[in-house]
């Protein structure tokens, strides 16, 4: 019995640790239904090292499993996260997935924005924010040496192999979680001159894992086939029908960048996240414009591409696709845009069906539109010039994967009689025709002193000879 005056000592309740809350709460979520995981992405939601990195096949659920930890992070105690991607349209993409966690946990939050504006390079940004009922934020903003530094928080780097100038990114980033923030790096491959590349290969810091499509697969992952029916990664391979993507894009293969005429650091280097398909209220200023038609062929895509010429470097101004479109309605649909952007030249692939068109918009518009023959010597002129853009900087285009990876596609192949070709693979998303219609829409620049070698590459009347005789 206890003496007088004495306290009675209470035994210590032990707190649980925020992997064993962690625990608890997606196990919940789990059983309940609203955030069902696969296993792998249970290790890493589960897994509360300070660093972390991620090498994930595309559509294995990278960014539903980061934003699921921000969000259970968030829940269990105050804290700020920030996830920055390489775009405007990814970031909003990453906190919608935040949102539905939110939702299915049934945890309260409010939304917000604001501009944020980098003084860097004088852009303004949509930054996008989730707050918790204990105070914690999470804030959603596209990628760069500005917003990188602008908050002391843990960090989603979300597809970081895709932030243009990632070194700059990095250099700026890392001083922010200096107080034991934690760091989240996320990515599918994208050639090996990028700071992702750098960090999964060569620091042991990182506790790191890889799922590619077949490890997915294994532990759970669906794959449907054509009518429904289960399938296997084996189906997607077959339907992709490109060797190069499906080792970069499914098995998580940082692929050898040596055959590729342009290679990925110039293409980042050249995408800015303001801009899209069409950015003719966001590029005010006057400047000519220029713009390229790359026709499809059966499966292919017919491309309008204009730029909009602001000082020395051409902006991506309008840009359209067709496919499987009727004759007259591409005609009709590509005479609508160029009434409306009004191009000082316009250069068309007049290649073999797309000869009619480009005889007809010639027809049309007399000497502004200059069909272009694709002789192997005439694609060697405009990939060599559109390179030469490129590293000089003198070219910005959308953040886009099909527009990306078809600049990357294009190869430089010397044949056994010695020639060289340029060439891309077919792929279900064309045959690299966003490429053409921008390398011709730099061509149309070209002529008048945006730089490069200027050559003529086929009259209107060559061109409508050669269509004849297809």
């Amino acid at each position: 019995m206890a003496s007088k005056g004495s306290r009675k000592r209470k035994t210590p309740v032990r707190k649980p640790t925020d992997a064993e809350r962690r625990e608890d709460k997606a196990e919940y979520a789990a059983k309940q239904e609203a955030v069902p995981l696969y296993t792998y992405q249970k290790q890493w939601v589960m897994d509360a090292s300070r660093f972390k990195i991620g090498l994930w096949s595309r559509q294995t659920g990278k960014s539903f499993s980061t934003s699921l930890e921000a969000v259970l992070d968030c829940d269990e105690h105050k804290t700020d996260w920030v996830f920055l991607s390489s775009g405007e349209r990814q970031s909003k993409e990453l906190i919608r997935k935040a949102r539905d966690h939110a939702r299915a946990l049934d945890t309260a939050y409010s939304d917000a924005y604001a501009d944020y504006y980098t003084p860097g390079s004088g852009a303004t940004f949509k930054q996008l924010e989730m707050e918790f009922r204990n105070g914690s934020r999470i804030l959603a903003l596209p990628a760069n040496a500005d917003t990188a530094r602008g908050h002391s928080a843990n960090v989603v780097l979300d597809e970081f192999a895709f932030h243009q100038d990632s070194i700059a990114i990095w250099k700026s980033l890392f001083p922010t979680i200096t107080r034991g923030y934690k760091l989240r790096i996320i990515s599918t491959p994208q050639g090996r001159k990028n700071k992702f590349y750098q960090l999964w290969t060569g620091n042991p810091r990182y506790v790191k894992y890889k799922v590619d499509i077949w490890s997915a697969f294994e532990q759970g992952l669906k794959i449907v086939g054509d009518d429904g029916e289960a399938a296997t990664p084996e189906f997607l391979r077959e339907a992709l029908d490109d060797e190069e993507a499906w080792r970069q894009e499914y098995l998580c293969e940082f692929v050898d960048e040596a055959t590729a005429f342009i290679p990925y650091e110039l293409i980042v280097a050249a995408e800015d996240v303001r801009l899209t398909d069409e950015n003719v209220l966001f590029l005010l200023e006057r400047g000519d414009i220029f713009a390229g038609i790359d026709i499809g062929r059966k499966r292919d895509v017919t491309v309008y591409w204009s730029f909009k010429k602001i000082g020395d470097v051409l902006w991506s101004h309008r840009k359209i696709e067709h496919q499987n479109m009727p004759y007259t309605l591409q005609f009709d649909s590509l005479c609508n845009h160029i009434d409306m952007d009004h191009p000082r030249r316009v250069c068309v692939d007049a290649t073999g069906l797309g000869g009619q068109l480009a005889e007809d918009l010639h027809r049309k518009y007399g000497s502004r539109v200059e069909p272009i023959l694709f002789r192997n010597s005439v694609k060697e002129d405009l990939a060599t010039s559109t390179k030469r853009t490129f590293e000089d900087r003198r070219i910005r285009i959308p953040v886009d994967r099909k527009v990306r990876e078809d600049i990357h596609n294009v190869k430089k192949l010397v044949t056994a009689a010695g020639n060289t070709r340029f060439d891309a693979e077919r792929t279900k998303d064309g045959h690299s025709d966003r490429f053409w219609a921008l390398a011709l829409s730099v061509h149309a620049a070209g002529k008048f002193g945006h730089g490069g070698a200027i050559v003529t590459v086929g009259a209107a009347r060559e061109s409508v000879e050669a269509y004849k005789k297809y």
